[in-house]
C-alpha cells in the first residue's frame, strides 16, 4: 500500500521540490511531504533526532550530516546547482551588473542591503567585507531576513533597497524586478544535495524518489525554477 515518505529542505529547493512530489505522486501513488524552512533551522532538527526520509540541504552541511552519522551511509548526492542573483523593488532603478565592477558600484552605493541566512548570505557578508564593508560596523545597512524569509520580502517592502540570494528563492516573487545572476568573481553557486535520514524507515523508497529527482525529464522543470541539475 502506498503511504508518505517525509523530508526536510532549504527554503532555496522548496518550490521545485513541490512540483517534482506532486509529478512522484501521480506516478507512483506514493506522496512526499518535504518540509522546507531556513537551512539553518532544518540542520538542527536533523541533529536533533527527528526522523525523515530525506534530506535535502546545501552540499557542505549535508556532507557534516553524514559524517555526523545523521544520513544513511554514502546516500548524499546532488541535486541542483543555484547561482545568486539581485534584485531591486518593482520599478526602481536597474543597477548594471555586467560585471564585479558594476556589482561594487551597486552595493556600496545602496542604502541598504537584504541577504540570507543561508550559504549566499555568507558569501555576500565575506564579498562586502573585503570592499571595507562590513556588516558589524554598519548594522543598519545589511539587513538579515528571519530564517525561512526570502530576501524578496525585504526588497518588496522597502527595507532593503537591493537583495542578494539564489536565483530560485526570488524567481516568482511579487513587487521586484530580478536584475540577474551575478558575474564572477562576486558569483558563489550553491550545490544542494539529497540524502537519506538514518532514522528513515522507508530507506529503499527514499532511493527510488532521489532517482526519480535527479532523472533527466528533471532538467528543465529544475531550470526552469532558476537551477541547474547538479
Amino acid at each position: 500500500m502506498a503511504s508518505t515518505i517525509t523530508g526536510i529542505s532549504s527554503m532555496a529547493t522548496r518550490q521545485v521540490l513541490a512540483e517534482l512530489a506532486a509529478r512522484y505522486r501521480a506516478a507512483t501513488g506514493w506522496t512526499v511531504a518535504i518540509e522546507a524552512m531556513g537551512g539553518v533551522d532544518a540542520a538542527k532538527r536533523v541533529r536533533a533526532g527527528e526522523a525523515f526520509d530525506l534530506v535535502i540541504l546545501a552540499d557542505d552541511v549535508l556532507e557534516k550530516l553524514e559524517t555526523e552519522g545523521h544520513l544513511v551511509a554514502d546516500s548524499r548526492v546532488g541535486f541542483v546547482r543555484s547561482p545568486m542573483a539581485m534584485a531591486v523593488r518593482a520599478g526602481e532603478k536597474r543597477p548594471d551588473i555586467a560585471s564585479a565592477e558594476g556589482v561594487r558600484a551597486a552595493l556600496m552605493s545602496a542604502r541598504t542591503i537584504g541577504y540570507s541566512t543561508g550559504p549566499s548570505g555568507t558569501h555576500l557578508l565575506a564579498v562586502l567585507k573585503s570592499w571595507g564593508l562590513d556588516a558589524a560596523a554598519e548594522p543598519g545597512r545589511l539587513v538579515q531576513a528571519k530564517p525561512g524569509v526570502p530576501v524578496a520580502t525585504l526588497v518588496a517592502s522597502g527595507e532593503a533597497a537591493i537583495g542578494i540570494q539564489q536565483l530560485s528563492e526570488l524567481l516568482g516573487q511579487p513587487g521586484l524586478d530580478i536584475i540577474g545572476t551575478l558575474p564572477p568573481p562576486v558569483q558563489s553557486v550553491t550545490t544542494f544535495s539529497m540524502g537519506i535520514g538514518a532514522r528513515s524507515t522507508h530507506v529503499e523508497e527514499a532511493r527510488a524518489v532521489i532517482a526519480s529527482l535527479n532523472a533527466s525529464e528533471t532538467v528543465e522543470t529544475k531550470r526552469r525554477f532558476g537551477m541547474e541539475p547538479a
